[in-house]
């Protein structure tokens, strides 16, 4: 009885760490250097030379383009400069939303935060000609972008925002340090 309960806790233990992968979530701001229709997957190269691949799904969403939404991609092409915005449980990542960067999708522009406001979804940027302007946070940037931003250094951190114009407002869909 001693021995088939010990041996029990012995493969329990061994499989506790095969259950427990947790699931990440992130941003990666790339090129689309490969695009697969077959398995429904695109590869992203991101600025350290580093290769991702990401599955596009049912409920991925694309931002950003005005190709139909028929095709697994939205529009996207190899070459395009996409942000995507990413779940990840293993070694499988799963494109949850991506945002065509250039033209005809988000513009991007260099400043230095001035304050944030997750809360009221805002974000207020001093440009390098000492303009101060702000911008609307979607839902999803108020919630997740510029994570790698210390609290402490937030009202002096250098970012890369990028947004888009509705209805004269800016909004930003996500911003993060810049490099």
């Amino acid at each position: 009885m001693l021995k088939r309960l010990f041996a029990v806790v012995v493969i329990a233990g061994l499989c506790l760490p095969a259950i427990a992968v947790e699931r990440r979530h992130g941003i990666l701001v790339g090129e689309i250097t490969k695009l697969d229709s077959a398995t429904k997957t695109a590869v992203v190269k991101i600025g350290d030379g580093t290769e991702h691949t990401f599955h596009f799904v049912e409920r991925t969403t694309v931002h950003g383009t005005t190709e139909s939404a028929e095709d697994a991609f939205h529009g996207l092409k190899e070459g395009s400069k996409v942000a995507v915005h990413y779940s990840a449980k293993g070694s499988e990542a799963t494109a949850e939303e991506v945002d065509h960067i250039g033209e005809g999708g988000l513009k991007s522009t260099q400043a230095t935060v001035v304050h944030i406001d997750r809360g009221a979804k805002t974000l207020a940027v001093q440009t390098e000609d000492g303009t101060k302007e702000t911008y609307h946070l979607t839902d999803r940037a108020a919630r997740e972008a510029g994570k790698d931003i210390a609290e402490a250094s937030e009202k002096s951190a250098k970012v890369t925002v990028y947004y888009t114009e509705d209805a004269g407002h800016k909004v930003a869909h996500f911003f993060e340090k810049a490099i």
